[in-house]
């Protein structure tokens, strides 16, 4: 049986799904603003997405933000979510990864993927259908250069000759490889020994495959050498949490169905479109893909996911504008009040505190009295003696 984390981590995965309306470059200020109030609240991570068309997802350089970011946080960790490989010449790439290695002091990390929006692809000249195969070749030659390796590589989208970085790592800061419903994710993170981002894991098919997702990890892995943990293994959800589910409802009437609605022109794992918001949120909420409604129902969906998967490491919210943005910063501190400390046993041993004075029954008090008592009656017999 394999041993769960010892504590969950918590982070945010933004995209970001900006709601259409409003300014962009107040959304761009206002995600580096999350990053300073995630790391206000103890969050552990933040993602930032890479994307270049479609106006909703409004990040076309994950490192540009990460650098941003940096300076107004302490501890917070901040990961490429995640930088597309196929769009970028290898070794420029990795050059850049290790400048921001450098620049956040090993709080970065490294997460990759093949790319998704269709005009991404499009405008860049791409067939989508090259996107995964070639990921896979820009990997495994970053990888290399990441070791310190000089690399000679010729494919049919990029060259190398004798290319070296010519920095070491800060850090050995973490790489991690995203998957969704098919099993190539998880067969990349254990051939490369990278962490594995699990970004379908709340869907009804993805959920039942999380635990065949992770012993994939552990066969290619033993194949290829490595020695995978799951405190590594991220898996991504919707969330929006408030007191009720009633006020939560009433929250994501601002965006969420405008943002599901877009979603299905782009994934196919999308729910599709609804004519009302409470009619999403009833199927979101019953059929396990997400959680709109309150922290019991937040620490449910997470003992849920780590009984389906078998133990993972973080959870990340997929971060969207559910909600206007004073709720949705609501939302997370609600999180970090309630969920985090009862999901990481940080509330048993007060909890047990607080039940030993309940059932000491007015014992402290009584006692206390006394001494109060005894004492007033010391300074009073001390007064006596000095007349």
């Amino acid at each position: 049986m394999t041993a769960s984390p010892r504590r969950m981590r918590f982070g945010v995965f933004l995209g970001p799904y900006h709601r259409l309306g409003v300014s962009p470059n107040l959304a761009m200020r206002r995600d580096l603003e999350l990053a300073s109030h995630l790391d206000r609240l103890g969050f552990d991570e933040l993602w930032f997405g890479e994307h270049h068309s479609g106006g909703v997802e409004t990040i076309a350089s994950p490192e540009v933000m990460i650098a941003a970011a940096a300076q107004h946080t302490t501890t917070l960790r901040l990961g490429t979510g995640v930088a597309s490989l196929p769009y970028h010449q290898p070794f420029i790439l990795a050059d850049r990864i290790i400048q921001l290695d450098h620049l956040t002091r090993g709080r970065m990390m490294f997460g990759v993927g093949p790319g998704q929006l269709l005009d991404d692809a499009t405008m860049l000249g791409i067939e989508p259908s090259t996107q995964r195969a070639r990921m896979q070749e820009s990997l495994e030659v970053i990888l290399r250069l990441f070791a310190g390796e000089t690399v000679t590589a010729k494919t049919e989208w990029f060259t190398l000759q004798d290319a070296v970085l010519q920095l070491p790592k800060y850090s050995d800061f973490e790489i991690a490889v995203t998957g969704a419903v098919s099993a190539t994710g998880p067969a990349l993170a254990g051939r490369f020994g990278t962490s594995l981002l699990s970004l379908a894991a709340t869907d009804p098919t993805g959920v039942e495959r999380l635990a065949g997702h992770w012993d994939i990890v552990e066969e290619e892995s033993a194949v290829h050498g490595h020695t995978p943990s799951r405190d590594n293994w991220r898996l991504l959800g919707p969330m929006y949490i408030a007191e009720t589910v009633e006020q939560a409802k009433k929250d994501v009437q601002y965006g969420l169905k405008w943002l599901q609605d877009y979603m299905a022109h782009i994934t196919p794992t999308a729910l599709g479109t609804f004519d009302t918001t409470d009619e999403l949120v009833d199927v979101l909420n019953e059929s396990g893909r997400g959680v709109i409604g309150t922290p019991d129902m937040a620490v449910e969906q997470l003992t849920r996911l780590q009984e389906k998967s078998g133990g993972f490491g973080t959870y990340l919210f997929q971060g969207s504008d559910y909600a206007r943005y004073s709720d949705t910063l609501r939302s997370y501190e609600l999180f970090a009040e309630e969920v985090i400390p009862r999901m990481n046993g940080q509330l048993a041993p007060v909890e047990k505190a607080v039940d030993r004075v309940i059932n000491s029954g007015t014992l402290g008090a009584e006692t206390t009295a006394r001494s109060q008592a005894e004492a007033t009656a010391r300074y009073q017999a001390g007064r006596g003696d000095k007349a």
